[in-house]
């Protein structure tokens, strides 16, 4: 069999790959030299911005298998029919840190599905944790440059971390969660996964659900203490990676059971904290999980880049029977997922083979821009309506409409009976074995004494007490030890 013909981008042969053209045997390089030009000029190209947010991380494909009747709720194709499977690819990733970032480190952690459904390609995009540090959109993103590198020093500071949080009550839940034990997972196969936001479904006779989504590990939770995560760092900062990847190439098959909980649309107002607010969660003794299904990875990408790096998720490509909810960092994300894939990849990044429909084709009249590779017939209008038997409208929404009222303008979120930024925060600690809660103490004080400015440490502590008195009184206690040390 003779060996395949090296070619540059044109197809042209390669005659030699080891040596640049020169003038001379010894005398400097040509500018006609095509082939080392275009391999540099490449070279220089092959990278792309990074993702502001959730920049590192790890990626695999599977399915995902409908286990339990949910018609009820949602007419959504996909969960239509015990036993349908769907294929499905999920990228997980760390949210503060850069691309080189190591993987074995405190912060929440991103777990995006990509459903491609017969109805188009569904995106699921949450967390390793059911709530989030704050409710609004347009606090994000102050909060994300409080948690990133200082732009003087270049590194995370506690000043500007705790900062935000001090002028931020309503993130002490998920600073509870984020301290906890689950702050370091030992793996992304041993954590859960939650739509976090609320969501709204849609059955086949127009009556809405809201829904929030948990993937449970069917491996279990395991996670790492700060010193265990230290020496795997050390040792491997590419740990969650390394052990994805190892564990699908191997057959393991990592797998999360489903589970949803729904609230009918009509107790959504009358409910005793807002249900649309990311900091808090449904109690499950007021709205039960109800299995769903079971998502399975069993392939790992032939290539990171295209795969994993370029995969766009967006929480606004539903499908019909699934829709949003008022839920205003929702909402925000809705705009802002989108758009930065539009930044980062180019307004044809839909067209990439990890984000493309798999299960159907997409049909519209978007056309041309950078990288467009839909090149439609000479005869094909790039118009709607037409008299060309082009694509066209449904007339059918995909989801129940939102009811609104009142008057436009920047409005708190109405109040509900029990609204408050702390009680939940308090619940976890309470729930917590005296171990647990020990080591949440010495990792919130580690932190928070080496803050610089007294006000901000007391506003922080203000935090805990009002989250429990036991809570409060341990922190502040453990923080005066550490700064008198």
């Amino acid at each position: 069999m003779s060996q395949r013909v090296l070619t540059t981008e044109s197809g042209a042969p390669v005659a030699d790959n080891q040596n640049s053209a020169t003038a001379g045997a010894g005398g400097p390089l040509l500018l006609q030299d095509q082939h080392l030009l275009e391999k540099l000029a490449r070279f220089n190209r092959e990278r792309i911005p990074e993702r502001v947010v959730h920049a590192r991380g790890s990626g695999a494909y599977g399915h995902f298998e409908v286990t339990d009747d949910v018609t009820e709720f949602t007419y959504a194709d996909f969960l239509s029919t015990v036993g349908r499977r769907t294929e499905v690819f999920v990228r997980f990733s760390t949210v503060a840190d850069s691309l080189g970032g190591a993987d074995a480190v405190r912060d929440p952690r991103g777990f995006a599905v990509k459903f491609y459904t017969e109805e188009g390609n569904y995106d699921l995009v949450g967390n390793n944790t059911p709530v989030f540090f704050i409710k609004d959109p347009i606090k994000f993103p102050d909060f994300i440059h409080s948690q990133k590198r200082d732009p003087f020093t270049g590194r995370q500071e506690p000043d500007n971390v705790w900062d935000f949080w001090a002028h931020s009550p309503e993130a002490t839940h998920q600073v509870t969660w984020l301290m906890g034990d689950r702050g370091i997972p030992a793996s992304y196969r041993h954590m859960n996964g939650y739509g976090s936001h609320t969501y709204q479904w849609t059955n086949s006779a127009g009556e809405a659900f809201f829904v929030k989504y948990h993937f449970k590990t069917n491996q279990g939770i395991r996670c790492l203490s700060a010193e265990q995560a230290a020496e795997t760092v050390g040792r491997d900062a590419n740990s969650h990676q390394t052990d994805l990847l190892q564990a699908v190439e191997r057959g393991v098959r990592p797998s999360w059971t489903l589970y949803v909980q729904l609230m009918p649309a009509a107790e959504a107002d009358g409910y005793r904290f807002n249900p649309f607010d990311l900091t808090k969660v449904w109690p499950h003794q007021d709205y039960p999980l109800r299995r769903v299904g079971r998502l399975v990875l069993d392939r790992n990408p032939d290539n990171v880049f295209a795969e994993v790096e370029q995969a766009a998720f967006s929480p606004n490509n539903f499908v019909p029977g699934i829709g949003p909810s008022p839920d205003k960092m929702l909402q925000g994300r809705l705009f802002a997922y989108a758009d930065a894939h539009r930044y980062r990849l180019g307004v044809n990044h839909t067209q990439l083979a990890v984000n493309a429909p798999k299960a159907t084709t997409a049909r519209n009249y978007g056309r041309d821009g950078l990288m467009a590779s839909n090149a439609q017939g000479r005869a094909a209008k790039n118009y709607e309506p037409n008299s060309y038997d082009g694509p066209a409208e449904t007339g059918r929404p995909l989801s129940a409409p939102l009811a609104v009222a009142g008057h436009t303008g920047t409005h708190a979120a109405p109040p509900h009976t029990k609204d408050d930024d702390f009680f939940q925060a308090g619940e976890l600690y309470r729930l917590m074995s005296a171990e647990e809660k020990s080591r949440l103490i010495a990792n919130i004080a580690g932190g928070l004494s080496q803050v610089s400015r007294d006000d901000v440490i007391d506003k922080n502590l203000a935090h805990f007490h009002a989250a429990d008195p036991e809570y409060g009184r341990r922190v502040e206690e453990a923080v005066r030890a550490l700064r008198e040390d």
